[in-house]
């Protein structure tokens, strides 16, 4: 249903590239919502996206029996500004593609589990990691996604928990390793 006036909707071809485009706004063609381009490729550049990451302040000593949400100080990209640290807003409801990187520096391996949460406001996606070694490896990269239902207005955020062990693990501050990313898909 298009309830604007004529002038607020474009649909046209960049006659330059034979691109077609779809955009609103107050002048003609002015804002893109979306293109086609001559190979068939679909942009979407106001398409609500983002990736944030810890580049300072590393959460030292994360708490053991307890979750610790992440903090991610570095915004890389954030399309339409859905994201404020530490946490995501739906803006619309949809299916949002959302992903995590958490780089944990000094491993106990004495710890019976550790887990990453991805958590909405009506339901958690978790991930147990039970390193085998000898050794307290220096650290390790924990990495997951998931394709999360969300209505506009829900939240996510990241949490990192440790079950036993000594209290001496670190989130880092490695923006390359510990990250939280999302899309939403449609």
């Amino acid at each position: 249903v298009f309830d604007g006036n004529a002038q607020d909707f474009h649909i046209g071809l960049d006659d330059s590239t034979d691109d077609l485009v779809i955009g609103l706004g107050s002048a003609l063609g002015t804002t893109t919502h979306m293109s086609f381009d001559e190979n068939g490729h679909v942009l979407k550049p106001l398409q609500s996206a983002f990736l944030a990451t810890k580049t300072s302040a590393a959460q030292n000593n994360i708490a053991v029996d307890a979750n610790t949400t992440a903090t991610f100080n570095n915004e890389v990209f954030d399309i339409n500004g859905d994201f404020a640290d530490p946490k995501f807003t739906a803006p619309v409801t949809g299916k949002y593609l959302l992903t995590v990187k958490l780089r944990v520096d000094e491993i106990d391996t004495a710890a019976n589990f550790y887990s990453a949460d991805l958590q909405t406001s009506n339901r958690i996606y978790s991930d147990l990691y039970r390193l085998e070694s000898s050794n307290d490896p220096d650290y390790f990269t924990f990495t997951f996604s998931v394709v999360a239902d969300m209505d506009a207005g829900d939240t996510a955020v990241v949490r990192m928990g440790q079950n036993g062990g000594s209290q001496q693990s670190d989130l880092s501050d490695d923006g390359e390793r510990t990250q939280f990313g999302g899309y939403l898909l449609g």
